[in-house]
């Protein structure tokens, strides 16, 4: 039996926030523009971490294998939030987020070629 999580404020507010969120994103234009900057995040965190790795040359494995946990960590979450009962944004939110970062990668590791 797995031990239930406490009704801290904490969370109750964390998930008034997510509730909050979904309400709001409701209308497909604001979920759209919510998604697509959620992208262009994802996008400039991966092109500045792939900027930064290949103007430093000192640690590309290791950065490399970092951006790949997370990478790994984002889809686990994306299933543990389908599992849930967590409104659908927030697995699009992760969606969106983790292609943009990849994205930004993808393109930024072209440029170094």
């Amino acid at each position: 039996m797995t031990p239930r999580m406490q009704k801290t404020f904490l969370y109750k507010s964390s998930t008034k926030i997510v509730n909050r969120l979904a309400n709001w994103a409701a209308n497909p234009w604001r979920r759209y523009s919510l998604l697509a900057i959620i992208f262009l995040i994802g996008f400039l965190l991966g092109s500045s971490l792939g900027m930064i790795n290949g103007v430093l040359a000192l640690m590309d494995p290791v950065g490399a294998f970092i951006a790949l946990i997370f990478l790994e960590l984002l889809i686990q979450a994306r299933f543990l939030f389908l599992k849930s009962n967590k409104p659908i944004i927030l697995v699009r939110v992760f969606d969106m987020f983790r292609i943009g970062l990849a994205y930004g990668l993808f393109s930024e590791g072209l440029k170094l070629l």
